[in-house]
């Protein structure tokens, strides 16, 4: 149960960032600043939140990449200063979609299983 509330926070985030980079470019997302904070601000709030995510649930979805997350969130948190943009950017356009849709799968499969 605790894990599904975690899911679903992070779902959240995903959407945020997703409507703050909405019809943007790169160059118009590194030049704007407070975007750039908002969406590093909830990729952090998601690597956070699979850290509080039970070491069972982690191990049954294997095939989600909690360690790249959380590493993700380590990297945002000890170095802001040294984050690169382009990374981010690359995270958000080509991995954020992914990880929405396999999040979704785990709720639409704890759902069907009671």
């Amino acid at each position: 149960m605790k894990d599904r509330k975690l899911i679903y926070r992070m779902l959240e985030h995903i959407e945020k960032i997703m409507r703050y980079v909405q019809d943007t470019d790169y160059k118009s997302f590194e030049n704007n600043k407070m975007m750039v904070e908002a969406c590093v601000f909830n990729l952090s709030q998601i690597g956070e939140l699979v850290n509080k995510l039970s070491a069972e649930f982690i191990n049954m979805h294997a095939d989600i990449p909690w360690n790249k997350i959380r590493g993700l969130r380590n990297r945002i948190i000890h170095d802001y200063e040294g984050i690169n943009l382009k990374l981010i950017w690359e995270i958000i356009t080509a991995d954020l979609d992914k990880l929405k849709k396999q999040l979704i799968g785990l709720i639409a499969e704890k759902e069907s299983n009671g």
